[in-house]
């Protein structure tokens, strides 16, 4: 076996060993056998696992050998990234600066390939930092790009899993797909023009199906066209019946203004002749007019002199008759004078007899309370009662007064106390909101929970003992910063649960509330010793200094059942709240406390004690928002105001009996006080009664006399009244002669008007015949200028319309103003009809022929024009594309004959040799042309087919049918029948035999070396970390070895000979 030259190493990297007899150089002779483009030297740098190390593989077949975790596989990644490959390819990492030892800056990989007539070393810096990589090509920088084509000239392909296997891929081979697996043989065995008419087949194939899909759809669009043009077609014809029809409906329209013009010109020469005979009519009629007017005015004067008379005399008339009611209006006064000196004497004799009357009565008075006087008895003492009645009056005032104080009292401070319990009303009114927007948030969550605490709030009855509403209604949070605690501490099936005292009514509620009312609802059952005032395992005290400030139990109030089942269930009472501080001390609070379960101000941990480490480990968690405790109330507020309420409305029974009964006791001693007025009422009555009387009538003796003294002398009364009566007869005497005299003045001058009017009717008479006469002339002058004026305006009229009409013929036909009518424009109007209901009935029948013809227009001939030559391109472009598909189904034909052929050959090859390998192994395999459809040459594919027991039948190699080792023993000797085949320079296959059993590992590994041994093969790199013993071995082979370790010798120390011969002396005494 071949030894490899050993690079320098490092203490504590990776070593190369190898065995045999061979010396470690080279001799030209053994170089001059590496296939053009295989590996003749790896050296890497700060690369993976090694510091310093350079490689020598053998031509042949290269057994790497080392235990895992060594750096076999360090060297595959240097093979691949090396020649240009990408990270991801090996499946290691996704970053070249991955690559370099940790620790160091930069990498190199350096790899000499051989080549004729020298050899092409291609190296490869790579940087960490950047993530970068320099190339140079014997030792001279250059691109990537060159690189690339450098390696693609030797035939070499690191991508291609036919050739380069890394350890991470080999699973990956078994799951290649039949075209995936025929393409990357074509690459790696198949000559250089297979692969690239495999391509052009694919191209020419998908060019064809793009031909043969346009052509398809072209003759399609063609045929459409084709028969819409048909359509089109009719259109057009229907177009140019319609053009006919428009045209003469043009020409109607042309001559009916000229038409209307003529009809409109005739109508104005008759009204001008009409008009002219109204002018003449009317001048004869202003003529006669003229006399009339004259005498009219003459009439009309004497008429007003007449009128002037008469209104002179009706002012004498008017003034005199005035006198004459002046005269009446003073005798009405005398009468009222001489009335009213009768009504004063009749108002004395009336006063008089009231005297008498009143004179009577006083008398009678006083002999009436004399007669009382006389029969009442000696006043008696009535002082002593009066007395007892004042002094009770006393007594009863002060008590009264006193009461109403009471009473004052107690309503200022019933008014407090109302005063103060409404203001708690409206404070748990407050409480009350919250308490409802909790259970409003619980019906919106959970419906079923809410309809079962609505059925629990009517049936509270039938439960022998306590029962709490859903957690989440009865827990307060004192801060509602503290609510994401709770929250986060207590499930959330627990936050809608009731809490029950007893089990039995606990599972009675579920029966009802699950098997009766199908309701989802959540129950528990506090625990039957209290655990409420559990008490925590140390004082909060001692926590104060790692940042907790209270435990968990302190946060929240709850009823007694609640509190009892969240210590015994959560331990609420030992479980610590921290704070910021916590949280940045947490590991040392976690060694220190040994506490469970902590919170920091937004985190919660948990803590468990590992039962194999017995080491302390931690979980931790963000705490979520408070979603159910957010609205808390202060159950010591509502508690105390419920108490305060209570106290309150006992006060306020207690202020109203109080009231009560000082206004019970205030109505006795007001009827009390009643009856002892009248009583004292009564007795001051009977003590003044005597003295009232005695007054009375002294009283009554002063106004008799008054009476007395006032007497009348009627007598007198009745002669002064005779003597003014006397003298108002003779002023009306007087008044009655002046009055006579005026009334003859006026009845003078009456008979004077009434003739003026007479005269003054007989001219208006005249007057009136005149003005009717007048009138009639002059409704005849009126109607005459009306009609003139109507004929003036007519003719004015029709002058615009001749105008406008003539104007309109000559727009219609396109004239100018001084054109005459063209001859073709007469001939045609000459064919039409002459008047414009004849003009009309011929216009609206061709308009209603013309509006059959809908939907058409210029458009349609346009379309049509342009539709026919869209087909002619369309028929020219098809046969273009028909031409040229035809070109490409020769050409497929052709590359098909020279692709195709070689291909079967080759596959015939592959299988005739993979057969081999499988019979040799007691096991079938076959390998052939995998053809769905022949001319989808994309879909072609290898297919592999392997049996490895009798009984079973040969299954195609997939991913999942065949075991781990089946699928390696198949794809090993896949590659094994490319080897021979093969024209890539070199092939690296890692690990495959690891997950065969021992006996097909021996025959692969007989088979590897047979045909990796041979003269005309190339290089093979076979990795593997461990050899079966007896192995069959061959003098071509290099095996290298790799070791690891802190003890290794440094490269430049190593001695083959020196171990070589220990080794042998070791035999010898082995055998001894």
């Amino acid at each position: 076996m071949a030894v490899p030259t050993l690079g320098k190493w490092s203490l504590g990297a990776c070593q190369l060993g190898a065995g045999g007899s061979q010396r470690a150089a080279r001799s030209a002779e053994a170089r001059s056998r590496f296939v053009e483009g295989s590996i003749v030297r790896i050296f890497m740098e700060n690369f993976l696992t090694y510091d310093v190390c350079e490689v020598r593989p053998g031509p042949n077949l290269n057994m790497i050998v080392g235990a895992n975790g060594t750096g076999k596989s360090s060297i595959v990644c240097a093979i691949c990234l090396g020649l240009a490959g990408k990270p991801s390819f090996i499946g290691r990492a996704d970053k070249v600066g991955l690559f370099v030892k940790q620790g160091c800056l930069k990498g190199v990989v350096e790899i000499e390939l051989s080549k004729t007539p020298d050899n092409i070393i291609i190296t490869r810096e790579i940087q960490v930092v950047n993530n970068t990589s320099a190339w140079f090509i014997n030792r001279k920088p250059t691109t990537l790009k060159t690189v690339e084509e450098q390696i693609a000239a030797l035939n070499i392909q690191v991508d291609n899993l036919c050739q380069f296997l890394p350890q991470d891929k080999v699973g990956e081979f078994a799951k290649l797909s039949k075209i995936e697996l025929l393409e990357a043989t074509e690459k790696s065995i198949g000559p250089p023009e297979m692969y690239q008419f495999h391509c052009e087949l694919k191209n020419f194939r998908e060019k064809e199906r793009e031909l043969e899909n346009l052509c398809k759809d072209k003759t399609n669009s063609l045929e459409k066209m084709k028969q819409r043009i048909e359509r089109y077609k009719q259109d057009v014809e229907r177009y140019h019946e319609r053009k006919r029809h428009l045209d003469l409906i043009e020409m109607l329209e042309r001559k009916r203004p000229w038409v209307e013009y003529e009809n409109v010109r005739q109508q104005h020469e008759e009204v001008k002749q009409r008009r002219d005979q109204a002018k003449e009519e009317l001048k004869n009629l202003k003529e006669m007019q003229s006399p009339v007017t004259k005498k009219i005015q003459e009439t009309e004067e004497y008429f007003k002199s007449l009128d002037m008379k008469i209104r002179d005399k009706a002012a004498e008339i008017k003034d005199i008759s005035q006198k004459c009611k002046q005269k009446q209006d003073a005798l009405e006064m005398k009468d009222k004078q001489i009335e009213e000196i009768h009504q004063a004497l009749r108002m004395k004799k009336d006063e008089e007899m009231d005297r008498q009357r009143k004179i009577h009565n006083t008398h009678k008075m006083i002999e009436d309370w004399k007669n009382e006087l006389n029969t009442m008895a000696v006043s008696e003492n009535l002082q002593p009662e009066t007395d007892a009645v004042n002094n009770e009056l006393k007594k009863l005032q002060e008590e009264r007064a006193r009461i109403d104080s009471d009473i004052s009292d107690l309503k200022a401070e019933k008014m407090n106390q109302e005063r103060e319990n409404k203001r708690i009303i409206d404070r748990l009114g407050q409480l009350n909101n919250i308490m409802n927007m909790k259970e409003e948030n619980l019906k919106g969550r959970f419906q079923d929970t809410h309809s079962a605490l609505l059925w629990l709030r009517k049936n509270k009855d039938k439960f022998k003992k306590k029962v709490c509403e859903p957690m989440m209604l009865e827990i307060n949070v004192k801060d509602n910063r503290h609510a994401k605690y709770v929250e986060n501490h207590i499930s959330a099936s627990d936050m809608r649960a009731f809490v029950f005292e007893s089990q039995e009514d606990m599972e009675m509620f579920l029966v009802e509330m699950r098997d009766r009312q199908k309701l989802r609802v959540n129950a528990v059952c506090a625990p039957a010793a209290s655990c409420a005032e559990s008490l925590s395992s140390r004082p909060i005290e001692e926590l104060h200094r790692y940042g907790f400030f209270s435990y968990l139990r302190e946060l929240f109030d709850a009823p007694h059942p609640v509190m009892s089942y969240l210590c015994s269930q959560y331990r609420v009472h030992d479980v610590p709240v921290g704070t910021e501080k916590t949280r940045n001390m947490i590991e040392r609070v976690i060694q220190e406390t040994e506490l469970k379960h902590i919170y920091t101000a937004e985190e919660k941990y948990i803590v468990k004690v590992s039962t194999y480490t017995n080491l302390r480990l931690s979980t931790n968690t963000s705490l979520r928002a408070a979603q159910f405790l957010t609205s808390s109330v202060d159950t010591d507020e509502r508690r105390h105001l419920e108490n305060q309420q209570q106290d309150i409305n006992n006060t306020l029974k207690s202020l109203d009996m109080r009231l009560t009964t000082l206004f019970e006791r205030q109505k006795y001693l007001e009827r009390r006080d009643n009856e002892l007025r009248q009583r004292k009422k009564e007795l001051l009555e009977r003590g003044n009664r005597r003295r009232q009387l005695e007054s009375k009538i002294g009283v009554k003796y002063d106004s008799l006399r008054q009476l007395e003294q006032d007497a009348i002398n009627l007598e007198k009364e009745s002669q002064q009244a005779n003597v003014k009566i006397k003298e108002i007869n003779s002023q009306k005497a007087r008044l009655v002669t002046e009055l006579m005299h005026l009334i003859k003045t006026c009845v003078s001058l009456n008979i004077l008007k009434a003739d003026l009017v007479l005269q003054s009717t007989t001219v208006a008479a005249e007057k009136n015949r005149l003005e009717s006469e007048y009138k009639a002339a002059s409704a005849q002058l009126r109607a005459a200028e009306q009609q003139f004026r109507e004929l003036d305006d007519r003719k004015r009229v029709l002058t615009e319309n001749c105008k406008e009409l003539l104007k309109k013929a000559r727009q219609v036909c396109k004239l100018s103003p001084d054109q005459h009518l063209p001859k073709e424009f007469q001939t045609a109007f000459q064919a039409l009809p002459t008047t414009l209901e004849e003009i009309d009935a011929f216009l609206n029948e061709e308009k209603t022929r013309a509006s059959c013809f809908t939907g058409l227009n210029a458009s349609v001939v346009e379309e049509y024009h342009k539709q026919t030559q869209e087909i002619q391109q369309l028929t020219e472009y098809l046969e273009e594309k028909k031409n040229e598909l035809d070109s490409y189904k020769q050409n497929i034909s052709q590359v098909k004959e020279r692709w195709l052929n070689p291909l079967k050959k080759l596959i015939e090859q592959i299988n005739e040799k993979f057969s081999n390998f499988f019979s040799s192994m007691q096991c079938v395999g076959e390998v052939d042309l995998h053809v769905e459809n022949e001319e989808e040459y994309d879909k072609y594919g290898i297919r592999i087919r392997v049996k490895f027991h009798s009984s079973t039948e040969l299954h195609e190699l997939t991913p999942y049918h065949q075991s781990g080792g089946e699928k390696s023993v198949s794809t090993m000797l896949y590659l094994m029948a490319l080897q021979e085949l093969n024209r890539c320079p070199f092939r690296v296959v890692d690990e495959i035999n690891q997950g065969m059993d021992p006996m097909n590992e021996r025959r692969v590994f007989e088979m590897v070396v047979k045909t990796a041994c041979k003269e005309s093969t190339s290089q093979y790199f076979f990795i593997t970390p461990k050899l079966l013993q007896n192995l069959t071995y061959n003098d071509k082979m290099t095996v290298l070895f790799v070791y690891n370790g802190p003890f290794m010798l440094e490269a430049n120390k190593w001695n083959l000979k020196a171990f070589c011969r220990r080794r042998r002396r070791l035999g010898r005494m082995d055998e001894q």
